[in-house]
């Protein structure tokens, strides 16, 4: 909805949500966000401003006259909540935009964390540097790589200063750092960083965490660049078997077995529903791209080489299929399970086929069942 700014109440300024210059539009449902062009309000819309539209609408609305100490803390305390729900829905929304590809996307929903981040915890704190290193990401795939090296100078300085740091959040700092480094051409001083993202990584998750694989997937791209593909396929199939361990997990604990699943059916009268327990990866929305990102990345690679390795392809081809598999794309689950078969059968290992065998059986049960 276009506004004249010159109707506005004397000594009020309003400013676009994205670019910060003055604003002639108005968000007509929280009617309390602006932007300066209709294409900054669709490209907030596209980013984050559709999930928190309503949020932003209770955040930024008159604060209400309440007559009693009692309620004033119960708003309160409701506001703070909110401010940091919306923090966590706006990083987890940018990472998986980043981890899709979609770098300018991202942005505002990282602009936005930012923002309420600093609101909620001050200027100078831990908290802000999962939106530092979300914004110097993106602003690394956008190959501006100065403001990338701004927001990682902040980041890298908080993180410093804060003795009891997580290693989580230095994981991922390194890891950024990798990654614009590797863009700048320094291949040398992005495999330390991302030697020390996988070092404090292992410390805090363990050396087979599916947190781990990152590292070693982004120092295998280094090494990838750099033409030593021995080290490369190396690392690439370190990240395989842990995503592939992590899979077989989750779908042996959640799956029945064929005589499990028999005995369940014998029982029922009808269609056969509620044999698989709910499946999920166990992780959020961006964590789940990143797999996808990785798996995918990977078996390009493997699927492209000359001196193709058919276990790698295969492996790579089983960890897709069962990724899909516990995201509910039984479709992409089959189409991965049939790729891995084809590659199996050069490689003549019977427990492996055997082990393809019954994942394709699943994705036909699981068919049935929906």
């Amino acid at each position: 909805m276009d506004i004249n700014p010159l109707a506005n109440p004397k000594g009020s300024k309003l400013i676009c949500e994205i670019c910060q210059l003055p604003a002639f539009v108005l968000c007509k449902s929280c009617k309390v966000t602006y932007y300066c062009t209709h294409e900054h309000q669709k490209a907030d819309w596209v980013s984050i401003h559709e999930e928190i539209c309503d949020k932003l609408a209770f955040l930024r609305q008159p604060t209400p006259f309440l007559p009693s100490k009692e309620e004033r803390e119960k708003r309160q305390n409701q506001v703070q909540l909110m401010k940091i729900e919306l923090i966590e829905m706006s990083r987890t929304l940018a990472q998986k935009l980043l981890f899709e590809g979609k770098h300018d996307e991202s942005v505002p929903a990282a602009t936005q964390s930012l923002r309420y981040a600093i609101d909620v915890y001050g200027v100078a704190t831990i908290e802000l540097v999962p939106s530092y290193l979300i914004l110097g990401e993106a602003s690394v795939g956008l190959n501006k790589l100065v403001q990338a090296e701004e927001y990682l100078t902040k980041a890298q300085w908080t993180v410093l200063k804060t003795p009891d740091c997580p290693r989580s959040i230095k994981s991922k700092l390194y890891r950024n750092l990798g990654l614009l480094y590797a863009a700048k051409g320094d291949f040398q001083e992005s495999l330390i960083n991302f030697a020390d993202d996988i070092y404090h990584s292992s410390e805090e998750f363990g050396t087979d965490s599916i947190r781990t694989s990152g590292g070693y997937f982004h120092m295998a791209n280094v090494f990838f660049r750099q033409g030593k593909m021995n080290i490369a396929d190396s690392l690439y199939r370190q990240v395989i078997n842990i995503w592939h361990n992590h899979l077989s997990e989750i779908i042996k604990a959640k799956v029945p077995s064929e005589e499990e699943a028999a005995k369940s059916r014998s029982r029922m009268i009808g269609p056969a529903k509620g044999l698989f327990e709910e499946l999920s990866s166990g992780l959020d929305a961006a964590q789940d791209a990143e797999a996808i990102q990785i798996l995918t990345s990977i078996y390009d690679i493997r699927d492209h080489q000359v001196n193709r390795q058919a276990q790698d392809v295969a492996k790579t081809c089983h960890a897709l299929a069962m990724l899909y598999f516990v995201l509910g794309d039984i479709k992409k689950a089959k189409e991965f399970g049939r790729k891995a078969i084809v590659e199996s059968d050069k490689i003549k290992d019977d427990n492996f086929s055997k082990s393809l065998v019954e994942f394709m059986k699943l994705c036909e049960r699981q068919g049935t069942t929906n």
